[in-house]
């Protein structure tokens, strides 16, 4: 590095963060309470501070400076000066160094000691003493990058949300165990662009890739004393730096590479982002960043007591979204995943907490329509988690047109449905419609329903009927973690079992259960493994196993069970796209006829009735069946039904008129069918699904005039 002058420049207040400018660095930093704030610029190894500046200026609450002749690389954090007044919500220590919110790339790791908190730990006042101790040897430092990278050839797929197949997955687990990626790619961003990886994708049909956390997480304290670690990432450090744990290179181009290869494969990526909170946890938590340079404007404090943090995330904090710079924060790092390494998405972990206000969520917060009228943002897909810990902490279908949602509801009713419970074909009919009583208002549309079976958090598919009680043990927190109700069921035995009567009724619900979430109306998505019968050994809450508990097992993939399971899957997936009906654009009600008497959607019983008031409300009703049809371009009638057993015994369904010539595209009971003519009954075996099409050509007059 260059000799350093002896003080900065005046600099801008505007980009906020570290920015490369006319052979300098423009550094800018919200704080609206700080009396100075210093930079501090550190050696390459990031071991010994090298100056210390006074930012020059305060506009609008920004604190700046410009250093003039220096470039990438550089490494730096801050020092804030200003009351340490914890009761009044201030916790300023120029003794601990601080990550600039805005950083891009970190340096380092954090060294959990007691001296990266602002108070003395083991003093008898608490969090209301000081500490004086100085903290940076034991924090990352932020580097100073140059994000220029060539796009020009990029295209975004852009797929329309309603032929949308979301895949979840996490980074390292996904390919660390992958043989057929190299060494040294496994379980890094590299390995999501390598050809194996996208052919496994484009085989099982999911058009995009949603990332669990890659913003740069903390290894939390209380893991690693145990042995553990943070392996979901829900913890963010910094919401513009990559997770550098994720790296095979020293570039920050390889995630770029790998998201232009997914596109050039036609697969988006979306990630799961965290904004609800940090890693500095509650009042007592450490000094990072946020709460050492404005705990007062970064946080949700409580009324009255500001010396503590409001806790609606389960976490210790939660982020004050009623604050135009934190909506600014937020805004500004979700344009520059989307601008710079080119991301077409997000899904907002604990999503209703940024809606929140003083007294509740309101779905017209202003964080909602920062996002949907932002000229970047507005155009990706946009999803959340609606719910949290917080007081009116669940809001399924509340929230803004633009807006998808995690549908629980979905997963709950269909695990239900098939383990056997009673009373269920009432509330699954609404479900695989879309879910309209909850997200059939302001002119949203059925793909604002995310559909799921299973997702990172919980049982896994195959764990769920395998499983009837959660195994977290490993988690060291004696089983009392993770979900108590899985609504799961093991057929038998609790786990693996040589049983092969079990084995096969658990494979067939899967089959059933992958069958009734690829015909449902709403956006699929699958959790990475669930197309070959991953397992974590009935762990239903795996956030600290960063071991072959999480890893995908891709010699499951290898073996005859998951062959066929993953032929099955990526057939359904096919079947979608080939079949209108089955994504339809539209809620259906029953009330719109595309022709020849028959309705959009229609709902009938094992005997080809359509069921009465008493017959929904039956206990008893373990067999459905769903008729969706559409009218093509051509001016043909086609439908698709969904036949659905979820009874101990074989069912044959008579099928309702018209009386045309049909074929069974799939049934779950029967994985080897490929496409078979049959008449107007049809034979399901127990736990059974199918999907049965038909078409009626425009010219005909009578019921009995079809045309497969």
């Amino acid at each position: 590095m260059t000799s350093l002058p002896d003080r900065l420049e005046a600099g801008s207040p505007y980009p906020l963060g570290a920015t490369c400018i006319d052979g300098g660095i423009n550094f800018a930093v919200f704080s609206a309470n700080a009396e100075k704030i210093e930079l501090c610029i550190f050696s390459p190894d990031g071991k010994r501070e090298l100056r210390r500046y006074e930012l020059p200026e305060w506009t609008d609450e920004v604190w700046h400076g410009y250093l003039p002749d220096v470039g990438p690389g550089v490494l730096y954090g801050y020092r804030a000066h200003g009351p340490y007044e914890p009761e009044q919500g201030h916790r300023f220590n120029p003794n601990k160094l601080l990550l600039d919110p805005y950083a891009r790339k970190l340096h380092g790791q954090i060294k959990w000691t007691d001296a990266l908190h602002g108070y003395k730990v083991r003093s008898r006042k608490e969090d209301l003493s000081f500490d004086t101790r100085d903290s940076a040897p034991a924090m990352p430092k932020g580097v100073v990058v140059d994000d220029h990278f060539d796009w020009l050839q990029d295209r975004r797929p852009n797929t329309p949300w309603s032929e949308t197949v979301v895949y979840e997955a996490h980074v390292k687990g996904l390919t660390k165990l992958f043989e057929l990626v190299p060494p040294r790619e496994r379980g890094t961003y590299a390995a999501l662009g390598h050809p194996k990886v996208i052919e496994h994708l484009k085989k099982l049909g999911v058009t995009a890739l949603e990332l669990m956390p890659i913003h740069a997480f903390t290894q939390d304290r209380f893991l690693q004393e145990k042995g553990l670690r943070n392996y979901w990432g829900y913890n963010t450090l910094s919401f513009f730096a990559p997770e550098q744990s994720y790296f095979a290179t020293d570039s920050q181009d390889e995630l770029r590479r790998a998201v232009r290869r997914l596109h050039s494969a036609g697969i988006e990526v979306i990630l799961d982002v965290v904004y609800n909170h940090t890693c500095e946890g509650s009042e007592k938590g450490p000094t990072l960043s946020w709460r050492g340079l404005d705990n007062a404007s970064y946080y949700r404090l409580v009324k009255d007591q500001p010396r503590y943090a409001i806790n609606d995330t389960g976490t210790g904090n939660t982020l004050n979204t009623d604050k135009a710079r934190v909506i600014q924060m937020i805004a500004d790092s979700l344009r520059y995943w989307a601008t710079s390494f080119g991301i077409d998405g997000f899904r907002f972990d604990l999503g209703l907490t940024l809606g929140r206000t003083e007294t509740g969520f309101d779905s017209g917060h202003a964080f909602f329509d920062v996002l949907r009228q932002d000229p970047v943002l507005g155009k990706l897909k946009l999803s959340t988690e609606p719910w949290d810990i917080g007081p009116g902490g669940y809001q399924l279908g509340n929230f803004p047109p633009g807006f998808a949602e995690w549908n629980d509801k979905y997963r709950d009713t269909v695990r239900k449905f098939w383990r056997g419970d009673p009373s269920q074909r009432g509330d699954l009919a609404a479900r695989l419609s879309g879910s309209g009583d909850l997200f059939d208002r302001r002119a949203r549309r059925p793909w604002a329903s995310v559909n799921l079976l299973a997702a990172h958090d919980g049982f896994t598919l195959y764990d769920t009927v395998a499983y009837e009680q959660r195994h977290n043990e490993a988690n060291k927190e004696d089983n009392r973690d993770g979900h108590s109700e899985n609504y799961s069921r093991n057929w038998g035995a609790e786990g693996e079992t040589d049983d092969e009567g079990i084995k096969a009724t658990r494979a067939t619900v899967q089959r059933s259960m992958l069958t009734t979430l690829f015909a449902s109306l709403g956006t699929p998505m699958l959790v990475a493994g669930d197309e070959f019968g991953r397992t974590q050994g009935g762990n239903n809450n795996a956030y600290c196993q960063d071991d072959e508990i999480s890893w995908l097992d891709w010699s499951r993939a290898a073996s005859p069970e998951g062959k066929s399971l993953f032929d099955f899957t990526s057939r359904l997936a096919d079947l979608r796209r080939r079949y209108p009906v089955l994504r339809s654009k539209s809620f259906l009600y029953g009330q719109n006829s595309p022709g020849h008497g028959v309705n959009d959607i229609e709902w009938w019983d094992e005997r080809g009735e359509q069921l009465s008031s008493d017959d929904w409300n039956n206990p008893d009703g373990r067999a459905l069946l769903m008729r969706r049809a559409v009218k093509l371009d051509s001016g043909e009638i086609e439908a698709v039904s969904l036949l659905l057993n979820a009874s101990d015994d074989t069912i044959t369904f008579t099928l309702p008129p018209p009386h045309s010539d049909r074929v069974v595209l799939i049934d779950s009971t029967r994985p080897d069918l490929r496409e078979e003519a049959i008449g107007d009954e049809y034979e399901l075996g127990a736990h059974g699904a199918a999907l049965i099409a038909w078409k009626v050509a425009p010219e005909a007059t009578g019921q009995d005039d079809g045309e497969a």
